[in-house]
């Protein structure tokens, strides 16, 4: 499919009408620091969205927000920071979006399901993994921000930007939040509870 309005090779179509006036190496720019932090993306597409088809919507809408952002993006702040306001921006927004459309919908479940492991991935950190996925799926939109940032090792300065809240808040706010995540999978992984 082409491209409208849209980045080459990005597969963005973000109905922004001025892209194409924009000076080639603000593009450029634009595309190189995004597939820098694309990570970002990622997360908050799989921390927002369970269905691999959501996921790949909404990947597609946070890029296409940032595009729209970016004639605005002011230089003195970091990029990263920036682009994860963003990205949670339209992650909870989605989230909200999901909540009153309820879908019901029946999650893949790996347990359900025989799979072989031909490359010696750790059962072990994969069951951990699903567990705090389960977990963090019943977070409120914010806790979700919350932990995704602290799990990404961002210091607590960066969370309070990107998240809008004080330095202090923020460390309020995850200590009970790693606690959860120890009484939610303490019966399940005992090891798990212990890393945490």
């Amino acid at each position: 499919p082409g491209q409208r309005n849209g980045e080459p090779g990005t597969g963005m179509d973000t109905g922004n009408d001025n892209a194409d006036t924009w000076p080639a190496d603000s593009r450029q720019a634009f595309v190189e620091r995004v597939h820098r932090h694309r990570g970002i993306v990622l997360k908050v597409a799989s921390t927002y969205a369970s269905h691999p088809d959501d996921r790949a919507d909404l990947q597609q809408d946070i890029l296409a927000q940032l595009w729209r952002a970016w004639p605005a993006y002011d230089e003195r702040r970091a990029f990263p920071t920036w682009m994860y306001r963003i990205a949670l921006h339209v992650g909870t927004s989605s989230l909200r979006g999901q909540q009153q459309r309820h879908r019901p919908a029946v999650p893949y479940d790996d347990s359900v399901h025989d799979t072989v492991d031909e490359h010696g991935h750790d059962h072990e950190a994969a069951e951990q993994l699903q567990l705090l996925q389960q977990f963090i799926a019943t977070l409120a939109p914010l806790d979700r921000a919350l932990l995704l940032l602290y799990f990404d090792d961002r210091s607590t300065r960066e969370i309070a930007d990107v998240l809008g809240l004080g330095d202090s808040n923020v460390t309020t706010k995850i200590n009970p939040l790693k606690q959860r995540i120890r009484n939610y999978a303490a019966p399940a992984v005992p090891a798990f509870a212990a890393a945490t």
